[in-house]
């Protein structure tokens, strides 16, 4: 059985027990073991290169030097790890290795919660099948983002909220290898009732499952 462990906290304003808990829902429907935590520290434990797949759900807080490298190194060492928005790209401020894993870093969402478009860019990909561009209201991330991950979807920053980035393509849906690691990531999802969106559900319990290390 494959096994995963989701670990939630900081910041409540993204609805980390809540979310994790739908992380927990989804993941035992798909048949992983489940352990869930709330201590980042949880990372410095050597068992954690056995799981298939960690989900950070932790919006800034921070992590010791010691568990981000202990974290990192079970990730290339196969583990996969994946999850959304600030709980997964908004997290950890202080430590270079965990931004490397993840691809990216938020640094801003100009005008708050607002309409804009997602454009799927790769509909090949098993991921993305079936789903087109689509309309989504929430927080548009603009990120700081790795040109090595493999973007699954962006969109198009109006420039009404902050006229100097007008026309700027940004990345929202991704995926990457850290060694033998998998790593998935989609910005969407500020608040958990985002997850009762099809589009933004259906994205992000693929790229988990995708992710994950199998058996």
């Amino acid at each position: 059985m494959r096994s995963a462990l989701i670990v939630w906290g900081g910041w409540n304003g993204h609805d980390p027990e809540e979310c994790a808990a739908i992380y927990r829902r989804w993941l035992h429907e798909d048949g992983f073991s489940v352990r869930v935590e709330t201590d980042p520290e949880v990372f410095l434990e050597a068992e954690i290169k056995n799981l298939s797949l960690i989900i950070p759900c932790t919006t800034m807080s921070t992590i010791s030097r010691e568990a981000a490298t202990n974290l990192a190194a079970a990730i290339e060492s196969g583990v996969g790890m994946g999850g959304h928005h600030g709980t997964m790209g908004d997290s950890f401020h202080d430590s270079p290795v965990y931004q490397f894993i993840t691809g990216g870093q938020w640094v801003a969402h100009p005008g708050n919660i607002i309409d804009y478009t997602v454009d799927v860019t790769r509909p090949d990909d098993p991921i993305m099948q079936g789903i087109k561009s689509f309309p989504y209201t929430s927080e548009q991330y603009y990120m700081h983002t790795d040109p090595g991950n493999e973007v699954l979807a962006t969109t198009t920053f109006s420039g009404e909220h902050a006229p100097w980035i007008k026309g700027v393509v940004m990345p929202v849906v991704w995926k990457k290898m850290y060694g033998a690691g998998r790593v998935f990531y989609s910005s969407l999802g500020h608040r958990a009732a985002e997850f009762e969106n099809p589009n933004m559900a259906t994205i992000l319990r693929r790229g988990i499952n995708w992710a994950a290390r199998a058996e």
